[in-house]
């Protein structure tokens, strides 16, 4: 994958989740993995159930919006917006719309997409927990999306200094398929630290809800979907002399990215709008 976090504004750029709700608790059976060295209960401590009204946009005490076009480091041909056209509540869910419409951002250049990127960065940060979201992905070639993290301390250190954990990505020509990766000094872009989860009997991740999640402790990362542990990622897995650096705070992201170098750009196939329903991001700690 790509680096997706090119500063813009501050620098050029400048976002993840957890609660109990309608849709029921985000927990772990004590099937999924071995117990952890760490056996106390996760506590909720943060989340949105995005309870809003309907055609509002989202609770500004908890999300912020990075806007803008410019490719986000990826070459990608949105531009992020914070209006309710890309960013709504609607019955109890956060809906991200990418759409196909010529819109011209703050830097005077009219792109052929609009969708929006949110983030807790200067609202909310952790260091480690268990963090995770239920949600449906949008579909089609060239779509993008992404639930992920990355450090706060971004704009003294830069990218990939500062850390990404992407909790899920998906990229629209692999329906059935989403990543879980690591960047970090060394480890980043296409040399990223990842696993694929692939659903099985070809069932696509646009077709209904499902939980993605990390449980981020001290030396170590594991990733779910829907509960079953597909990939932990350690220090042991770093290159020679690389640095671990998720030993700090990090914020959330949520995006729907279109085109880029990853995912290749829609093509006549692709169908817009397109949307990424979130029920619910839930942040645990111990």
């Amino acid at each position: 994958m790509a680096h997706k976090y090119a500063l813009s504004g501050l620098g050029m750029t400048a976002a993840l989740f957890v609660l109990l709700g309608s849709c029921g608790a985000d927990t772990t059976s004590a099937a999924e993995s071995s117990p952890p060295a760490d056996q106390r209960p996760w506590t909720l401590v943060w989340s949105d159930e995005f309870e809003g009204a309907n055609g509002s946009s989202p609770d500004a005490s908890k999300w912020t919006f990075d806007i803008g076009g410019g490719g986000w480091g990826n070459n990608e041909l949105e531009t992020y917006t914070n209006r309710t056209q890309n960013a709504f509540i609607k019955d109890g869910t956060l809906v991200i719309q990418a759409r196909k419409e010529t819109y011209t951002g703050p830097d005077n250049i009219p792109r052929d997409y609009t969708s929006a990127r949110l983030k807790t960065l200067g609202l909310a940060q952790w260091t480690y927990g268990r963090v995770g979201a239920r949600m449906k992905l949008p579909g089609g070639q060239g779509l993008w999306p992404a639930f992920w993290m990355m450090g706060t301390n971004i704009a003294q250190v830069d990218w990939p200094n500062c850390g990404e954990i992407d909790i899920m990505e998906n990229i629209g020509r692999e329906p059935s398929i989403v990543h879980g990766t690591i960047h970090g000094p060394s480890y980043s872009g296409g040399s990223g630290i990842g696993s694929a989860y692939t659903l099985p009997n070809n069932r696509r991740f646009a077709d209904d809800f499902h939980v993605f999640a990390v449980e981020w402790e001290a030396k170590v990362i594991r990733f779910y979907v829907d509960n079953a542990l597909y990939a932990t990622r350690t220090p042991s897995e770093l290159p020679a002399g690389a640095n671990w650096v998720f030993d700090k705070p990090f914020f959330i992201i949520l995006n729907v990215a279109v085109g880029g170098s990853w995912p290749g750009n829609p093509d006549s196939t692709s169908v817009f709008p397109q949307t990424m329903i979130v029920d619910y991001v839930r942040v645990y700690q111990r």
